[in-house]
């Protein structure tokens, strides 16, 4: 992660829902660095487990408060939802193909969920609202680099759930004045990010002794990676920004665009591993579901806040891959536990 801090946040009172996970933890980090006090939505679990957050820095983690809920409870976010100077709304289902088997749930969780923290907002008062979007809004590109006024189209369930919680967002910035502001970050990576990401699930099986092959999807699509450092900048600049124009999106990626089957043969001519890879039919989306190419215009944040990408992709790769190979053995540990009978 950057050591760059923000020090309009010291003091202030934030909320960051879905901040067990990937993107979440580390703008908790950036933000408890940067002097905020953070409140952390972590979904409840019997395990007692907060995600991601176990494992960010001790010294981090004992300065967050970390609450358990679910933002499909609208009670529960009604009474966590108070007086906050800044809610970071994160919490999301996120996978892709989940989606194609339990799309109910994705709408309960992006739609439902968000809707119940945009009427604890209306009611509590916040100071500003960030809700987080999703490049796959877009579909595949039919201009490029694709600006904010690219045509919507939902290639998934997912996708869908994402433009409806969208949808939301903006009528309730309209119609009752509430300053929400809408991110749509491309294709973050790094540290933390759940195999069901084309880096991550290519990174454990190169480093998992268990894997003869390396079992892969479609190589032939383009995306716009950004990583998570980068990206938790964004949140945080578009947060602290005077000039953003509520109810609007922005995007937030590099700009460039670069084959999926590029950066998974960058990955093997790092690690030196020599493994077959194989394409698997199974981890292929239907042919019109598949988003087939994504890249940002960000102009429009970078107006307004001067971000932009300050790690490369192979700098970027480097790190993902080192993170990883710091940690492989209890990668194998947790993944032969999940599937044990």
């Amino acid at each position: 992660m950057s050591e760059e801090n923000f020090k309009s946040y010291a003091s202030k009172s934030v909320l960051i829902t879905g901040a067990d996970g990937f993107i979440g933890s580390h703008l908790t980090e950036l933000l408890v660095k940067s002097g905020a006090n953070v409140t952390a939505l972590t979904l409840y679990n019997a395990l007692g487990s907060n995600g991601w957050l176990d494992s960010i820095p001790d010294h981090i983690y004992e300065s967050v408060n970390i609450y358990s809920g679910d933002v499909r409870d609208s009670a529960q976010m009604m009474r966590l939802v108070d007086g906050y100077d800044i809610v970071f709304h994160l919490a999301a289902l996120i996978g892709i193909p989940y989606s194609y088997e339990a799309a109910h749930s994705y709408v309960d969780v992006n739609i439902s969920g968000t809707l119940n923290l945009l009427e604890a907002v209306r009611k509590n008062g916040t100071g500003r609202f960030i809700h987080t979007s999703t490049s796959e809004v877009y579909g595949s590109a039919k201009t490029k680099p694709i600006s904010e006024s690219h045509p919507i189209h939902g290639q998934s369930p997912y996708a869908a759930s994402k433009i409806g919680a969208d949808q939301l967002a903006e009528a309730y910035a309209r119609s009752h004045n509430i300053p929400i502001v809408i991110i749509r970050p491309f294709n973050a990576y790094g540290p933390r990010q759940s195999e069901r990401a084309v880096i991550p699930t290519t990174i454990r099986q190169i480093f998992d002794p268990q894997c003869e092959t390396v079992k892969l999807g479609d190589l032939s699509t383009t995306r716009d990676f950004n990583y998570v450092s980068d990206t938790v900048r964004a949140f945080a600049m578009i947060g602290e920004s005077n000039d953003v124009n509520f109810g609007t999106a922005y995007n937030a990626g590099s700009g460039v665009e670069t084959l999926v089957s590029e950066v998974v043969e960058k990955l093997m001519q790092i690690s030196g591993c020599k493994k077959e890879i194989i394409i698997e039919n199974s981890r292929i989306r239907p042919e019109k579901s598949e988003v087939r190419a994504l890249v940002a215009d960000s102009s429009k944040l970078k107006k307004i806040t001067g971000w932009k990408c300050n790690v490369t992709l192979d700098k970027g790769v480097h790190q993902t891959l080192n993170w990883w190979k710091s940690r492989t053995d209890n990668v194998t540990i947790r993944r032969n536990r999940k599937f044990a009978k």
